[in-house]
């Protein structure tokens, strides 16, 4: 974070006192590279964490007190007491606040503390910007007690945080992948068992470029849910004629085809079908990634869109713009939506050497079919949660600007 020192010194503002007390965590946000919509539905999915992230700033306090800000929004939210409950008007307070709650649950005793957020991942963008505010408050918390939880439960926790506090249906990929992401590699994760590799993913002279469609997702919770119901009806057709089925994503293709006629209506036809062919897709990719095949896992990712667009329908008009301009254009090997859809990113397979040609023929082409102007972030695969303080004492002990205490 090139402006430790300025947002150390924001927090100092928000919560004056000794800068030894303070310590500093961060959670980065995920890609899913490829495995969309498979997680609900008990499928794999590929994703890798980010460089970008969202940092927390704890300063633990001798009172039950708990005060959140954040340099993204002017809101502060003050609690006072132990008890947390959700409260519309406390807007992104609400997710830090879940996972206190969870973790109250869980049974760590909680001091009071000041927790001051500051991020790089664009909002509502698909990158997971709620997940990783909590995982890395859930992993500050639980260093500050010394709660001894595993990174993997944290995650477990935070989700729940999101499921039962902020009341999003999420699965469990978006804060497995922000905890347990590992720098140079992409998780190759079972969503029913939570089995999971590190793929490394080798891809010399190729870069991943996050494209943002800048296209608010006014559709995609009401859609996600909808395509969840009708995953759901699917199911339980199939399991008319397969009592033992316990998700669609344990259906092979070969297995698929054998069993697709039951299902009469055509959307839950096709629902069903994006799921098992992304889940098989998804295993292929990873083993194609892994040996180095980068124009067979290019081509993957497009089928995957395709499937999206499709057989679920969940890509919408800026997306596909988005996917057809990065087709078209020379040195990428591959591109795809990202995330729940009807807005939000695309990532694309790119040869580096290609990517800034990419960036101006893409957005030439974009804003040509939209209107809009998209913005390109080029990203490595990053780790995990963990703390950060030395790093930020270290911007402080080399005195970028002067910080008073």
């Amino acid at each position: 974070m090139h402006d430790g020192n300025n947002v150390l010194s924001q927090f100092l503002d928000f919560s004056p006192g000794p800068v030894d007390e303070v310590r500093v965590f961060f959670a980065p946000g995920r890609v899913n590279l490829i495995g969309e919509h498979t997680d609900y539905n008990g499928g794999h999915v590929f994703p890798g964490a980010l460089t970008l992230g969202t940092w927390v700033f704890v300063r633990p306090r001798r009172d039950p007190v708990y005060r959140f800000a954040s340099t993204a929004f002017p809101l502060q939210v003050r609690v006072d007491g132990p008890a947390f409950q959700y409260r519309a008007e406390d807007d992104y307070a609400n997710y830090p606040k879940g996972v206190l709650w969870a973790l109250q649950e869980e049974g760590l005793q909680l001091p009071g503390a000041d927790l001051f957020f500051h991020g790089n991942l664009p909002g509502g963008a698909g990158l997971s910007s709620s997940a990783s505010v909590e995982v890395a408050t859930a992993f500050a918390m639980n260093a500050l007690v010394g709660g001894g939880l595993s990174t993997e439960r944290l995650a477990r926790l935070s989700q729940r945080a999101e499921n039962e506090f902020v009341g999003v249906n999420c699965g469990i990929m978006d804060q497995f992948a922000v905890a347990m992401g590992q720098a140079g590699s992409a998780l190759l994760l079972n969503c029913r068992t939570l089995k999971y590799r590190a793929v490394p993913v080798r891809a010399p002279g190729y870069r991943f470029v996050i494209t943002h469609t800048n296209k608010r997702r006014g559709l995609a919770d009401s859609k996600y849910n909808e395509r969840r119901a009708e995953c759901e009806a699917a199911l339980a057709q199939l399991r008319t004629v397969r009592k033992d089925l316990t998700c669609l994503a344990d259906l092979s293709k070969e297995e698929w085809n054998a069993l697709a006629w039951h299902l009469k209506d055509d959307v839950l036809q096709r629902r069903a079908r994006h799921v098992v062919t992304e889940n098989a897709r998804t295993l292929e990719a990873a083993r194609r990634l892994a040996a180095g095949d980068l124009p067979g896992f290019g081509q993957l990712m497009n089928e995957s869109h395709i499937s999206l667009r499709d057989d679920y329908e969940v890509t919408g008009p800026e997306l596909d713009a988005l996917v057809e301009a990065a087709w078209q254009t020379e040195g990428c090997l591959g591109s795809r939506m990202t995330g729940a859809g009807f807005g939000g990113c695309t990532v694309s397979l790119v040869r580096e050497t290609a990517v800034e040609r990419f960036q101006d023929e893409v957005a030439r082409q974009y804003e040509r079919a939209t209107g809009l102007a998209p913005t390109f972030y080029v990203t490595d695969l990053g780790a995990g949660v963990r703390e950060v303080t030395a790093e930020i004492e270290g911007l402080y002990m080399m005195g970028e600007g002067k910080i008073e205490s």
